[in-house]
C-alpha cells in the first residue's frame, strides 16, 4: 500500500474508488493467507488492522463491530488525543468525532491528564501528570462513507459510533515527534498498563471478511 498516492487522492478529493479498493485489496490479502498480520481489539472498542508502518506514517483499518466481544478494559475516559495526524475515509457506516475542549483547572478538576506510552509487544503504559484539567463537550462532527475527517496531532476527542452499527475506516497517519499520546482519567488516578487484546488468526480474517463484504456490499467491483 502506498501512504503518497493515497495522501494525494484524498488531498484531490476524488478517486474514491483508489481508497475502496486499496482497503478491499488490504482486506483481501488478509482474508486469503497472504499477509499474517493479526488484528488488535483496541481498549476504545474497534479491531485495529496494521496495514502499514514506514517510519513516522502508518495506515490501518479500524472496523467497528457490534457484539464482537470486549476489548481490554478502558481504564481512562474515552478522551484522548493522538501524537499521530490523522486521515480517515469512511469505507462504511457512519463515525462521529465528539471534540472535548479541556482547560487547565487545579482547584476544581474534572480529569488528570494521563500520558499512554504504548510498546510493539502491545503493552500500554499509563503514567498520570501533573496536568489538572476541566472539560466540556463540544461540537461533533460526523463523517459517512466515502466522506474524510481529519484529527490533527494533540486534539482532544472522542470517537462515537450509533450502538449496534458496522463501520469502518482507513486511516493513515503521520507521527510527530514533539507530540505525546494523552488520555483524561482520574483525578486521583495512578500509574497502571493495559494489555492490548491481540487477535488470533481466526478472528483476524473473521474482522476482515466482515468488513469486505461491507465494502464490496456498499461499493461493488
Amino acid at each position: 500500500m502506498d501512504y503518497r498516492l493515497l495522501e494525494r487522492t484524498i488531498a484531490r478529493g476524488e478517486e474514491t474508488d483508489t481508497l475502496f479498493g486499496a482497503a478491499a485489496a488490504a482486506l483481501e490479502d488478509v482474508t486469503s493467507g497472504r499477509r499474517a498480520l493479526r488484528a488488535v481489539h483496541h481498549p476504545l472498542g474497534f479491531f485495529c488492522l496494521p496495514v502499514l508502518r514506514d517510519g513516522d506514517q502508518g495506515i490501518c483499518v479500524h472496523v467497528f463491530e457490534p457484539g464482537a466481544g470486549e476489548p481490554a478494559q478502558l481504564t481512562t475516559s474515552p478522551v484522548h488525543c493522538h501524537s499521530w495526524e490523522l486521515t480517515s475515509f469512511v469505507l462504511y457506516g457512519e463515525v462521529g468525532n465528539l471534540q472535548t475542549r479541556v482547560r487547565q483547572d487545579s482547584v476544581r478538576p474534572t480529569h488528570r491528564v494521563f500520558r499512554v506510552h504504548s510498546s510493539p509487544s502491545g503493552v500500554d503504559e499509563i503514567r498520570p501528570t501533573s496536568r489538572l484539567v476541566r472539560c466540556e463537550p463540544g461540537p461533533e462532527q460526523t463523517s459517512a462513507r466515502g466522506q474524510v475527517y481529519r484529527l490533527p496531532a494533540g486534539a482532544f476527542h472522542s470517537t462515537v459510533v450509533p450502538s449496534g452499527s458496522h463501520a469502518a475506516t482507513l486511516v493513515l497517519g503521520r507521527w510527530l515527534p514533539q507530540q505525546s499520546d494523552l488520555s483524561l482519567g482520574p483525578v486521583e488516578g495512578t500509574a497502571h498498563r493495559v494489555v492490548r487484546q491481540t487477535c488470533d488468526a481466526a478472528q483476524t480474517v473473521r474482522t476482515a471478511r466482515s468488513a469486505l463484504r461491507r465494502i464490496h456490499g456498499h461499493h461493488p467491483q
